[in-house]
C-alpha cells in the first residue's frame, strides 16, 4: 500500500511541475520524492539542478501550498540511471 501511496504522490508531483515549470526544465527532472517533511525533486545533472533550484525557489510558496504536510523543497543530482 504504501510503495501505491507513493507512486500516486510521485505522479501528483510530476503533473504539479509539468503545469508549473517550462517544458525543458521538466524534461531534466529525473523523478520526485517525498521524504520525511521535505519534497525532493531530482534533476539529472548539477547545470540542471542549479536551473531547476532557481526555478522552484521561484515557486516553493505554491509548492508547499499543494502540498498538504511539507515544509520544504529539496533538490538533488541524480543522473536518469541512478538507482532510486
Amino acid at each position: 500500500m504504501r510503495v501505491t501511496a507513493q507512486a500516486a504522490r510521485a505522479s501528483f508531483w510530476n503533473e504539479w511541475l509539468s503545469n508549473h515549470l517550462p517544458a525543458e526544465t521538466v524534461a531534466r527532472v529525473s523523478g520526485v520524492v517525498e521524504r520525511d517533511d521535505a519534497l525532493v525533486i531530482f534533476a539529472e545533472s548539477a547545470a540542471w539542478s542549479a536551473r531547476l533550484r532557481f526555478a522552484v525557489q521561484e515557486l516553493e510558496r505554491e509548492i508547499l501550498a499543494a502540498a498538504g504536510g511539507l515544509s520544504s523543497v529539496v533538490v538533488r543530482v541524480r543522473p536518469r540511471d541512478a538507482p532510486d
